[in-house]
């Protein structure tokens, strides 16, 4: 009987805490149609604060932030929602807004060739989907294999063997696409410039040469970190030294 009334009690605190989530999502953004944006944020942010994250949610406090006219918040969170939603194109549409109050323009160098070809293929699906149809091919290749080992005609034996080796080359072809994309995920840090104005040091330490200047809302990649400081490369492929007070990592 305890046990019932523990589940049951379970159930209904779950159900308030998301009626409780809903109706301060609704006030939120109440508050933002009314345009007090300060308010709506800090409303967004409680939320965030509790743990229940989503693309949407970093989708309205990046609105609130452009709202305010804060650059690399604004950035930082549309970021962060489209981590969580790489397809939403309100997202991408609001984010070209906001970099556009940003100062610098960097050029954006494409990749091309092969490595292009390759990204572009491995990108269309998440890393774990990748592992999931090798492991459906696997089970597949088994089947056609017992195909090819209980054929009792030539024919038979021969389109169970020949499924065989194309399940094979499909393992082979999705294992190694997981592969890839669960490394550029792991190798893939951006970061939003926070600081007004830093400079770019071609070593690790404030005595080093100078290499560019940069402004708040520019979006950097993080390649490692050193003390206080971290090498971070330029969407037009410079590398340099930044501090890294001056960045906020998008995946943090």
């Amino acid at each position: 009987m305890k046990k019932y009334i523990l589940f049951f009690t379970l159930i209904f605190q779950f159900v308030c805490a998301n009626e409780s989530l809903d109706a301060t999502f609704k006030k939120a953004n109440d508050l933002y149609n009314k345009e007090d944006f300060q308010n709506a944020l800090q409303t967004f942010e409680r939320i965030e604060k509790k743990g229940n994250i989503s693309a949407d949610l970093y989708f309205n406090i990046g609105n609130c932030y452009y709202k305010l006219g804060k650059v690399a918040p604004s950035i930082y969170n549309y970021e962060k929602a489209l981590l969580l939603n790489p397809d939403d194109e309100a997202i991408q549409t609001n984010l070209s807004f906001a970099q556009k109050m940003a100062i610098d323009d960097i050029k954006i160098l494409p990749e091309v060739g092969f490595k292009k070809m390759v990204k572009e293929f491995t990108s269309k699906l998440h890393y774990d989907t990748w592992a999931w149809i090798a492991v459906c091919i696997a089970f597949l290749s088994l089947l056609s294999f017992l195909g090819y080992y209980f054929g009792n005609t030539v024919f038979l034996k021969r389109t169970f063997f020949s499924l065989f080796l194309l399940f094979l080359i499909g393992i082979g072809t999705t294992f190694f696409s997981a592969f890839l994309q669960k490394n550029f995920d792991t190798n893939y840090n951006p970061a939003i410039v926070f600081a007004e104005a830093t400079t770019l040091k071609s070593e690790p330490k404030n005595s080093s040469e100078d290499v560019a200047t940069l402004h708040e809302g520019t979006k950097v990649f993080v390649l490692e970190t050193l003390g206080n400081w971290s090498q971070v490369e330029l969407t037009d492929k410079t590398k340099a030294w930044i501090n890294k007070e001056a960045i906020k990592e998008v995946k943090k």
